[in-house]
């Protein structure tokens, strides 16, 4: 229903025409929706064996953007491979999953207070992270170290090390503004703080977007009437703002509708989580639901102007083939656990 949706909002912001984004995003959708039924049948031993080649594949991949990937927008992210281009930090969001669930499933519960419990996970997060860093790439390596954090709450280390952690990030976030931010991230901080200080720059995505959201109503302005969108005033309105897109058009209700959809389908990741017959399952589940929660509450907040813009799209929604991979990994490895899980109750 969401990718349905999804490619109606899209034909709108292409002027009324299926091409270039409506099309592209079924097409990819039919794709990985096949690699999401595929990954469903793998067997957990298959699953726990793969995570850390994938792991190390994936690194190298990253490692192969700062020697040759290509350039957008600024930034250097992607591999051309001629049938696609592909962005590898995409796939470590679930591939850390992947690989620190194995990890505390091969960890006896004794460990679990002790360092190689935290230390451990804390590195397997930190490489990737520095990779991402370097394109440069904020959104996605937040998005990696949350899904890594997740998975490591889940498989019980002590909640003192998080409280710890929380006041540590706190005394922290001045040197990484003044230190670990390139000046235009430094800017859109600023800018979130306060868009109207510069609202035909930095502030001008946000406070369009506002526009947007808010000139929606209750039901819209009408399918393919939204004039933000229509007349450009609006970035981006097929990829980060497509929300902003539908808002304007479909108003509260549409809102309502997509947000109902998404609580549909993170429901569904608990439960699968919950259901889980083992910690290696159980943390799979828990990691992959909380790497879609991800994405939906961020770019949410981020279009709303919540949060700084960060580039996060919105999963089954936005156009972009390596967020819609992703996302539908993450699809397909719940629907992998799940299986699992019947399984084990007819045994």
């Amino acid at each position: 229903m969401l990718v349905a949706f999804g490619a109606a909002v899209l034909h709108s912001a292409a002027g009324g025409s299926m091409d270039p984004y409506a099309s592209s995003h079924l097409i990819r959708f039919g794709v990985f929706l096949v690699v999401a039924l595929t990954i469903s049948y793998f067997p957990r031993e298959w699953a726990s064996y793969v995570a850390i080649p994938a792991y190390i594949a994936v690194l190298v991949l990253l490692v192969a953007v700062e020697a040759m990937g290509q350039l957008g927008g600024g930034s250097q992210r992607w591999l051309e491979l001629g049938f696609m281009r592909l962005q590898p930090s995409e796939v470590m969001k679930p591939g850390i999953v992947l690989l620190l669930a194995a990890y505390y499933h091969s960890l006896p519960a004794a460990m679990i207070g002790t360092w190689r419990a935290i230390a451990v996970p804390l590195g397997l997060i930190a490489l990737p992270m520095a990779l991402v860093l370097l394109q440069p790439d904020l959104g996605t390596s937040l998005a990696i170290a949350f899904g890594g954090v997740v998975v490591m709450f889940l498989a019980g280390i002590p909640q003192k090390w998080f409280i710890g952690g929380g006041v540590a990030a706190i005394f922290a976030i001045p040197l990484a503004y003044t230190f670990g931010l390139k000046p235009y991230q430094q800017q859109r901080v600023l800018t979130f703080l306060d868009p109207a200080s510069d609202p035909q720059g930095s502030g001008y995505h946000i406070i369009q977007s506002q526009i947007a959201i808010g000139s929606g109503g209750i039901s819209g302005k009408g399918f393919g009437e939204g004039s933000q969108s229509q007349l450009d005033y609006l970035p981006e309105p097929h990829t980060d703002f497509v929300f902003a897109t539908m808002a304007e058009e479909w108003g509260l209700i549409g809102g309502l509708f997509v947000l109902v959809i998404f609580g549909i389908i993170l429901r569904w990741g608990l439960i699968v989580a919950r259901d889980a017959q083992d910690r290696f399952s159980r943390l799979l589940a828990g990691g992959l639901t909380a790497t879609i929660f991800f994405y939906v509450a961020v770019n949410l907040m981020m279009v709303m102007g919540l949060a700084p813009v960060v580039g996060i799209p919105l999963p089954f929604m936005s156009h972009g083939g390596s967020s819609m991979m992703t996302n539908m990994l993450c699809v397909g490895g719940l629907m992998m656990v799940e299986r699992w899980n019947r399984r084990s109750i007819k045994t």
